[in-house]
């Protein structure tokens, strides 16, 4: 019913390009998931992923694991739970992949790296890198993680190209000191302008910002 008064409200022609630009797009994620498929070593994960994908870019009002699993006909999350955090797939080499496929349809000599932290609020301390500290996300401090996003933005658009976790230096002590294993990040500082030339593997961007 919704569908169609909705394209009962436009004229056909725009209609129409709106769903052939949509199967265009639909086509492209396609072919980006076939271009990241050898990064998953089982066939269920690889599928799975494309599930995960189609999910976060369509109308689902929460992007969790228990809505996805939804929308992908699944009965249960426990699937999408297991890609996001035990399938063994290789996230590193999905974001070179990313990072390729970026360069080759963004690639542009005006091209600007644009790194940016925000804050993800935590109510529990068990999370990598969570502890009271300050984030933009709500503008003081607030017990939350800090992920680390550089973003190439050229005249044709804008792609996340990297992430990184801040780990304190203060986590790293206590967990330490309790004994518990910490997993070594690539960076343990807030975000820097050498991290995003270190991450960056295309062509030399003319600038690069620190977001505000």
């Amino acid at each position: 019913m919704a569908q169609a008064a909705w394209r009962s409200a436009w004229p056909s022609s725009e209609v129409e390009q709106a769903e052939k630009q949509a199967r265009v797009w639909a086509d492209g994620l396609v072919g980006l998931h076939q271009r990241i498929g050898g990064r998953f070593g089982r066939v269920e994960p690889r599928r799975r992923a494309l599930a995960y994908l189609q999910g976060l870019l369509s109308q689902v009002e929460r992007k969790n694991s228990w809505w996805l699993a939804e929308q992908a006909g699944e009965q249960t999350p426990d699937g999408m739970q297991r890609l996001l955090s035990g399938s063994g797939w290789d996230a590193d080499g999905v974001r070179d992949d990313l990072r390729d496929y970026v360069v080759e349809h963004l690639g542009d000599p005006d091209a600007v790296l644009v790194l940016d932290e925000t804050g993800l609020v935590k109510k529990g301390n068990r999370s990598a890198g969570v502890q009271r500290q300050y984030t933009g996300t709500v503008g003081k401090q607030e017990n939350c993680q800090v992920g680390v996003f550089l973003a190439d933005a050229t005249p044709g658009g804008v792609a996340l190209v990297d992430r990184d976790l801040y780990l304190p230096k203060s986590w790293t002590r206590t967990r330490r000191a309790a004994g518990r294993r910490v997993s070594p990040m690539r960076w343990p500082s807030r975000p820097s302008r050498s991290w995003a030339r270190q991450c960056w593997s295309g062509p030399s961007p003319r600038a690069c910002r620190l977001g505000g």
